[in-house]
């Protein structure tokens, strides 16, 4: 199922964790087509991220998926993930990556 793993280095103690949490969870989940209650969410605050060489607001994210990834699904995630983090956390869209995994796409290609 799906599982949402995020690292930024915003501190997150004046962060409400549980209403990011439960948007995110809810856009993952009607985004990849899978129920809530299988989507995971982890959140981790205060990483030693720099990105472009500056220590300003950024995130890494990695979603794993066994299925319902495609290109426009990529798309919505990145999109919609992005404009999560910026409205929560303040992150702007440029300083965010996502890296996007299928866990059934390496099983059709693999040749065992």
């Amino acid at each position: 199922m799906p599982c949402l793993d995020i690292s930024t280095n915003v501190k997150l103690e004046d962060v409400d964790v549980e209403s990011f949490s439960r948007e995110a969870t809810t856009a993952v989940a009607t985004i990849i087509g899978k129920p809530e209650q299988f989507v995971m969410i982890i959140l981790k605050g205060s990483a030693n991220i720099t990105f472009g060489g500056s220590k300003e607001a950024a995130a890494l994210a990695e979603i794993v998926s066994m299925g319902g990834i495609t290109t426009q699904v990529k798309r919505e995630l990145i999109s919609t993930i992005g404009t999560i983090l910026e409205n929560k956390l303040s992150i702007p869209r440029a300083r965010f990556v996502l890296k996007v995994y299928d866990t059934t796409l390496a099983k059709r290609l693999s040749k065992m």
